[in-house]
C-alpha cells in the first residue's frame, strides 16, 4: 500500500476513533453522574450560536407552540407584578415570551450555567423585565420564597441531579406558586413512538451535527430523553420534592410533556 494510501486509512481510523469515543462521552453523560454537568455546560456553550435555528428547523417550529402552553400554565396573571424563575433559561426564548405578554409587568430571572447560551439571548423581549444570571440549578442565587413562579423548557433533563433541582425550585418558591416543567416525551401509540424515535435517533442527530458543526451534541439530546423519568415517575418525583396538585398532559402526540405542580 502506497505511503499516501496508509495516510488516508490512518485519517480515517483516527477519525473514526474520535467519533466513537465523544459518542460514549454523551451516552455517559445522558445516564448521569459527575461528569453530566461538565459534559452540559461543554456542548451548549459550544452550540449556543446556531441554538435556535437548530431549535425552529428540528422541531418544525412546534417548539414555540409548546412553550405558549407552558407560559399560559403558569398562570402568571395572578400576580403579574410577581417575580418568575425561567430555570436553564438558554437563549431566553421562554423568558422573553412571558416578559413580553401583554399584561405582564413582573420580571424574569433568567438562569442559566451555560454563559454564552445567555449571551446568544441577548435583545430578545423587554430588557428591563429580564435578568439573566449565570446559575447552576442546583444551587440558585435566590432567597428562600422570594419567586412566584418557575418555569423550565427543555432542561431539566440537562441538570447532574434531578431531584437537587427539584428540591431547589421548591425552595425558592413562594407557598400556592406553580412550577411547569416542559419537556421531551415518548409517545405511547407505537406508529408515532416509531416514527419519532427514527426521527430522533437517526435524522435529528445528523441534521443537529452538520447545522450545529458539533458532531455528537445531538447524539446526547436522544440518549438524554431516553435515560429521562417516564411522565407518571416524574409528577412522583415532584411531589416527593414537595410539590402539590401535580399534573401532566402529553403535547404533539406525546413527543413533549407538560408537568405542573405548586409549592405546598
Amino acid at each position: 500500500m502506497a505511503s499516501a494510501e496508509i495516510d488516508v486509512v490512518n485519517a480515517r481510523g483516527a477519525e473514526t476513533a474520535a467519533t466513537a469515543a465523544a459518542t460514549a462521552a454523551a451516552t455517559a453523560a445522558a445516564k448521569g453522574g459527575p461528569e453530566k454537568r461538565a459534559y452540559v455546560q461543554r456542548i451548549f456553550s459550544d452550540i449556543a450560536p446556531r441554538y435556535d435555528l437548530l431549535n425552529r428547523v428540528l422541531s418544525l417550529g412546534i417548539d414555540r407552540l409548546w412553550r405558549r402552553s407552558a407560559i399560559a400554565a403558569l398562570g402568571w396573571s395572578r400576580r403579574p407584578a410577581g417575580a418568575y424563575l425561567d430555570l436553564c433559561a438558554g437563549t431566553l426564548d421562554v423568558s422573553a415570551a412571558l416578559a413580553s405578554t401583554a399584561g405582564f409587568s413582573g420580571r424574569v430571572l433568567a438562569a442559566d450555567f451555560a454563559e454564552p447560551m445567555l449571551r446568544s439571548g441577548r435583545g430578545k423581549g423587554p430588557p428591563n423585565r429580564i435578568d439573566p444570571v449565570v446559575a447552576d440549578a442546583l444551587s440558585l442565587p435566590m432567597a428562600d420564597a422570594k419567586c412566584d413562579g418557575a418555569i423550565v423548557a427543555f432542561g431539566i433533563r440537562n441538570v447532574a441531579g434531578l431531584d437537587e433541582a427539584l428540591r431547589e425550585v421548591a425552595r425558592v418558591l413562594s407557598p400556592g406558586a406553580r412550577f411547569v416543567i416542559l419537556e421531551f416525551s415518548t409517545p405511547s401509540f407505537a406508529p408515532v413512538r416509531a416514527a419519532y424515535l427514527f426521527y430522533f435517533r437517526q435524522i435529528l442527530p445528523l441534521i443537529g451535527g452538520l447545522v450545529s458543526g458539533h458532531a455528537t451534541a445531538y447524539r446526547y439530546l436522544p440518549a438524554s430523553v431516553a435515560n429521562f423519568p417516564d411522565r407518571d415517575l416524574l409528577a412522583d418525583r415532584m411531589r416527593t420534592a414537595g410539590f402539590i396538585n401535580v399534573s401532566w398532559r402529553a403535547l404533539t402526540f406525546g413527543i413533549a410533556a407538560l408537568h405542573v405542580g405548586e409549592k405546598a
